[in-house]
């Protein structure tokens, strides 16, 4: 999949920029807060149709402005399609392909896969299992056209479980009848998406090693590994045993929506152990497995998203990225930097054709 031309119009800080790409490489240099980092976001909002800074759409409309709109032409294999996300003050973020709009979101995710790797991606260290739960259901949905509605049906018999539980504390009743009728979707879709992720990670995790050794130069082990509830219990029998624990709680307590990844070096969480540099290369290890992996499963190549990487990564770190890039043949590459000059000796380093955009 190849990204021919972008046009942005009151998308954050830009007004209106338009791009033409080279097939390969792309960079946008320039001083911090001009907006390169918001041109990445704008081709990871035609992937996914969000913000992978995690703003809401309203947010992202150019100041004292009524809508962004983000237009892209698209080159496939077999086609050409346009692609236009359009998101007004006042009505609902619309998503559309050749001027038809898509039913569901779902449908779209999947149509261009992309992975980013930035400096917020220590956060998948960091911070809590929700942030790692996020990251894994972003990396199958671009590879199971099913599984974000599996994902949304799931979440809402969780939230109407979780409601009624709320209920009942509050008006001091219980019926139990009426909160076992949550139990079949919570089971049904919660088994399926369990089986997704189990199997996901399981082929991610050796791409990962495999990928941390090369940049690491083999120093040490890591791993990711999947926990969940359901590893050790089936769906039902988890529901049964903590019913009165939720009834206590007014919430539902386990299932996957509790799951988390490990991400350990040398069989400790690497967050205790590792390095700045150690975590940084395990991040990359896991960006790139990522790519890989949906790479396989898709039979499209994903674009790649490499913002302000090389500001934070050493030097012999950054030749083992241009190494891989040069050896894996990653497809379209989008680059932000601060220093051209810098930007173009790295370039020079990957042999393929390329593109500098002064922001």
């Amino acid at each position: 999949m190849i990204i021919k031309r972008l046009s942005l119009y009151n998308f954050k800080n830009h007004s209106e920029k338009k791009f033409e790409f080279s097939p390969q490489i792309n960079c946008f240099v320039g001083n911090n807060g001009v907006g390169k980092t918001n041109i990445l976001d704008a081709l990871h909002y035609l992937s996914v149709g969000k913000s992978f800074l995690g703003n809401t759409d309203l947010n992202n409309i150019l100041k004292d402005e009524d809508f962004f709109t983000i237009d892209a032409e698209i080159q496939s294999e077999d086609s050409e399609d346009n692609i236009k996300i359009l998101q007004p003050k006042e009505a609902k973020k619309v998503i559309k392909k050749n001027d038809k709009s898509y039913d569901r979101m779902a449908d779209h995710i999947g149509y261009l896969p992309s992975v980013m790797i930035s400096p917020y991606d220590s956060n998948l260290i960091s911070d809590s299992g929700e942030s790692r739960r996020k990251f894994l259901d972003s990396m199958i949905s671009q590879t199971d056209s099913e599984y974000l509605f599996d994902l949304i049906q799931y979440q809402k018999a969780i939230q109407q479980r979780n409601a009624l539980l709320k209920y009942f504390a509050k008006n001091r009743v219980w019926d139990k009848d009426s909160l076992e009728i949550y139990d079949d979707p919570i089971s049904k879709f919660g088994t399926k998406i369990f089986e997704k992720r189990r199997t996901f990670v399981e082929k991610l995790n050796p791409i990962v090693q495999n990928f941390y050794q090369i940049i690491s130069g083999g120093k040490e082990t890591v791993s990711v590994i999947y926990e969940s509830h359901l590893l050790n219990d089936s769906f039902e029998s988890l529901l049964k045993e903590s019913l009165e624990r939720d009834r206590m709680l007014t919430y539902t307590s386990k299932g996957i929506h509790k799951d988390d990844l490990l991400f350990e070096m040398n069989s400790v969480l690497i967050k205790k152990i590792g390095s700045q540099g150690q975590q940084k290369s395990f991040l990359i290890s896991l960006k790139l497995a990522q790519m890989s992996l949906v790479k396989e499963l898709t039979n499209k190549t994903p674009i790649l998203l490499l913002d302000d990487i090389f500001d934070k990564l050493d030097d012999n770190r950054v030749s083992q990225l241009i190494e891989l890039v040069n050896r894996e043949s990653f497809g379209q590459i989008f680059i932000t930097d601060t220093h051209r000059e810098r930007t173009e000796s790295v370039v020079k380093k990957i042999n393929e054709e390329s593109i500098i955009f002064e922001i």
